[in-house]
């Protein structure tokens, strides 16, 4: 059984869609969520499955030691980051080489780094009156959005969208093709591990 911790800030969708994704799973389980706010709507969503929760703290996270001994504590395999805004620190990325992703809502290498999240990075795609956008599934390294790409999907930008408009498509990407990559991934990497 492989054990994913979900990293997340926010409202959860991409958390519950994996959640659910892998509820029946033999092979794979979400043994923790990780978050750095208490009231997000990801630990309510956590506590709906019965998964635990770790909050995090800033200092101790970037500059300590990154809740290493906590991951290790829930057996953590593999780290999903679903909406998580705080940059990975170093010694977290060593302590998980390549098991380690992240998901962008847009296609990198444009519209990412530091602060291009959310609604920023579908803002900036219109305003530079892109044809289109989509997602870029990728390992985390210690550059933002920088690692290398796993996946990417595509979907119009259409000539009346707004940022949330635009959102609302990239989601339906995020939530059909995470799970499927989370999946695949781990399963690619059982089986590396057997021989």
């Amino acid at each position: 059984m492989q054990r994913i911790a979900i990293f997340a800030s926010g409202s959860g969708s991409n958390a519950q869609k994996i959640m659910e994704h892998f509820h029946a799973s033999k092979k794979v389980a979400i043994a923790l969520v990780v978050c750095n706010k208490p009231g997000a709507g990801v630990v309510t969503i956590a506590d709906q499955h019965n998964i635990p929760v770790l909050i995090i703290e800033k200092e101790r996270f970037s500059s300590g030691d990154s809740y290493i001994n906590e991951l290790k504590e829930h057996q953590i395999d593999f780290i999903v980051l679903a909406g998580f805004l705080w940059k990975i620190p170093l010694a977290l990325i060593q302590a998980y080489p390549n098991h380690i992703i992240n998901i962008h809502p847009a296609l990198l290498p444009n519209y990412g780094g530091k602060g291009m999240y959310g609604q920023k990075v579908h803002q900036a795609v219109i305003d530079n009156k892109e044809k289109e956008s989509g997602i870029t599934i990728h390992y985390v390294d210690e550059q933002y959005d920088n690692g290398k790409t796993l996946l990417q999907a595509i979907c119009p930008v259409l000539k009346d969208d707004t940022a949330t408009s635009l959102a609302q498509r990239i989601q339906l990407l995020e939530h059909e093709h995470y799970p499927k990559v989370i999946e695949k991934l781990l399963t690619q990497q059982e089986i590396q591990a057997h021989r």
